[in-house]
């Protein structure tokens, strides 16, 4: 009977029918995110490479810098979140492992991404290194 189905009748139910285009749409806007922030850290980075720990924390303690820090955080976390669901879901084709990796992914990538900002808030308001 399915010899009788159009090519469009066959392909309904397959596919990226409901959140493929909101997750792709999502992964490029992240992607295009990153580039100006990672372009920012790199100078960053290189402008306080010269200096100690206490350059670092004064250079933090500007809101401009940490709350840029902050974003650079969370689009990374959120990009390799994005990503790495990509890859689970592609290559595990086992249900319940799939599940269990894409748990673990999530967990993962937001609970980094907590303590990366925790971490960054911290310095940035004067908890020193302790």
């Amino acid at each position: 009977m399915a010899g009788y189905r159009t090519p469009l009748g066959r392909a309904r139910g397959l596919g990226a029918a409901k959140s493929g285009v909101g997750h792709f749409i999502a992964e490029r806007a992240s992607s295009v995110a990153l580039i100006p922030l990672v372009l920012w850290a790199v100078w960053a980075a290189l402008s306080l490479a010269g200096g100690g720990y206490d350059d670092a924390q004064a250079w933090l303690r500007s809101p401009i810098n940490a709350g840029l820090l902050v974003l650079l955080a969370l689009a990374g976390f959120f990009h390799m979140q994005l990503g790495m669901r990509v890859i689970i879901e592609d290559y595990i084709a086992r249900h319940s492992t799939r599940t269990v990796l894409l748990l673990a992914n999530l967990f993962f990538c937001w609970g980094a991404g907590v303590l990366t900002v925790l971490a960054i808030l911290k310095v940035a308001l004067g908890g020193g290194a302790n």
